[in-house]
Formats: structure tokens, sequence, C-alpha cells
């Protein structure tokens, strides 16, 4: 077992600021040196422009693109660059696993993914300068994989594929953009509508109404359903989806069985968190073990979260730190069954 860690990070202000204590919290970090070898060979056949990544940042979350400009200032690193490790527009998410249930009043993830590509950063901000508050673990540190608002909307993500890519943003930052611009499901979906995608990934978001929307999205299309289960394959737009579903067919599947059986969080929680049972998974070597699981009450403004397996979740009182109150933790620590390296704790080549 291999023991892993995530840094709690806390800020309130500007994007800007926020940007430029990231960029010299990660400056000759770890994560900056793995970052760069990942990006080694792909350099040559992958060019990043500026000016169209700023155009389509400044049309749905400007202030993101002043988050990238205080990054730039505190790593000392081109724009180029910083848009290829971080900007999360026409970039290549890896494939994932993921599995994702609501109740009436919370949601529970399973985050499953390759040790290589995790931040291990859980963090809150608020910003002073537009946007609204969020709590939950970064990727690629500007984007969110899943998440909770000040005002209660609740989102994560499931890959679906990364066939036939068009430009667009790719899941992380469209995550962050959602937890960032939208108050509740319906200006989610909204959004998720209007935005360009790179890729094919279910958004799924719950808020305060008790309302679950599983949107299905990819460069050829939107659709929108209600469901309380999401894993790795579309309902609707089944065009394109992979041909091999079987493993995410499973997983819904137990979930569905299971639904009747949950009627508090913390069931649902345990069963995702177990390591011996379906839902969690150790195939970290194929991109989709299991890294954190997540909870988010969007009525009390609380957020659970677990990395590694059978753990008792770490309780944020979300409503509390909007208030002005700081969480005591400084880092959050589990244990994973891998010898693969984290890219925030292990030096790799890739």
């Amino acid at each position: 077992m291999k023991e892993i860690y995530s840094e709690v990070i806390q800020f309130r202000g500007n994007h800007y600021d926020f940007g430029y204590e990231q960029g010299k919290q990660l400056k000759d970090s770890l994560t900056i040196h793995n970052r760069n070898r990942q990006w080694k060979k792909k350099r040559a056949r992958f060019v990043i422009d500026i000016d169209e990544a700023k155009k389509a940042f400044m049309t749905f979350a400007p202030q993101i693109w002043d988050e990238f400009e205080g990054l730039q200032a505190g790593l000392e690193m081109p724009m180029e660059d910083v848009l290829r490790n971080f900007g999360g527009y026409r970039v290549e998410p890896e494939r994932s696993g993921c599995s994702i249930m609501t109740g009436t009043d919370y949601m529970v993830r399973n985050y499953d993914f390759h040790p290589q590509t995790y931040d291990g950063r859980y963090t809150f901000f608020q910003p002073t300068d537009g946007g609204y508050a969020v709590v939950g673990p970064s990727s690629r540190i500007t984007g969110r994989m899943d998440g909770m608002n000040e005002e209660g909307l609740v989102m994560g993500y499931n890959f679906t594929h990364r066939k036939k890519t068009h430009d667009g943003f790719v899941c992380y930052m469209i995550g962050r953009m959602i937890l960032e611009t939208c108050a509740n499901v319906d200006e989610a979906v909204a959004l998720l509508k209007e935005i360009p995608h790179r890729n094919a990934f279910s958004y799924v978001m719950i808020d305060s109404s008790e309302v679950t929307y599983v949107v299905e999205a990819s460069p050829r299309g939107v659709k929108v359903r209600e469901s309380n289960v999401s894993t790795n394959h579309f309902e609707v737009l089944t065009d394109e989806n992979r041909n091999h579903l079987i493993d995410s067919q499973k997983r819904q599947t137990v979930i569905e069985d299971h639904l009747d059986e949950w009627s508090e969080a913390k069931q649902a929680f345990n069963y995702f968190n177990d390591s011996s049972l379906d839902l969690f998974s150790d195939k970290y070597k194929s991109w989709s073990g299991t890294i954190h699981t997540t909870a988010y009450f969007p009525k009390e403004k609380v957020a659970w979260f677990t990395l590694g397996g059978d753990k008792e979740p770490v309780v944020f009182d979300f409503e509390k730190w909007l208030n002005g109150t700081d969480v005591s933790i400084e880092r959050i620590y589990g244990e994973v069954n891998t010898t693969l390296g984290f890219a925030n704790m292990d030096a790799f080549v890739r």
C-alpha cells in the first residue's frame, strides 16, 4: 500500500492573486517537473494558440484568464506553457473511470484515474472579483473534477470517450466553469448547451431543489436527462459510446440495485469507498483506479472527502468557511494499492 496526501489550499481574493500564489507554491515543484516531462514528447505536435484560447475564456469565464496571468507571473513560465499545462482548452484529457450517484439531497462520487495525473490539492476559493466560491479537489491546478459552490450547486463528471475531438474546453475546465459561474442546475445545463466541448463526458449536477440532471455532452451534441446514476457511457447519445461498456454497465447496475438501501448518504459513501466491494477499483495502471471518494450536501453546504479506500471521510463545513472560519486541516492522508507515482509526490519520466 502507498500512502498519499492532498494539500488543503484556502484562498480569498481575486483570481490574479490566486493564480500568483499558486504559481509561487508550485514553482520548482514535482508537479511542474512531472508535467513538463509528460508534455516533452507531445510538444512538437501540439501547438497552443494563445489568442484563440484567450478569446474562448473571455467569452465564458474571463476571470479564469486572470488566474492564468497570475500563474504565469508566479511560475515565471511562458503563457503557452501555462495553457498547455493548466489551460483546459484544446488539450487532451486521458481516459478514466468514475461512478456517481445522488440521493434527494446529496451526491457521492468515486474519482477513478491514473496517479500520475493527480494534483493532490483540495481547494477552497472565494473570489472577490466575480464568480461563486467553490470547494473541491483540483485537476490540472485550475480545473475541478467535482465540487460544490456557495449556492449549493454540486457537480461531478464521467468520461465517455476522446474520439473525434473538436476545438473546445475539456472536462476539468468545464467543471470549474459550471461551479464558478452557475447558481443552479438550470444555469449549468444552459452553459453546457452553449460551451464548446473538446470530448464526450457526462456532467452530473444537483442543487438544493433536489433535482439531478445528467448532461451527456460531446462536440456533436448535448442531451439532458434526469437520473440518479452515471458511470462511463451515454444513455441517449449512444452513438458516442465506446465499444466495450461491460464495466461501466456493471457499475451502473450495482448502484441502481442498491439505491433503495441508501436512504442515508453515509450508507452510499461507505459502499463506494469499500475497497472489497465492486464500485471501488484498484486498476490504477489502466487509468481507472479509485483515488478519492467525495460527497456533497447542497442544503447543508457540507463536503466529505477521502483519499483511497476504507476510511471515514474528512468533513468540511463549507458554510462556516464561507463565513470566514478557515479549516484547520493542512493535509489529508490516505492509502492506495499501487506502486505508481503521484504527480505531487514522486518524480517520474513518462
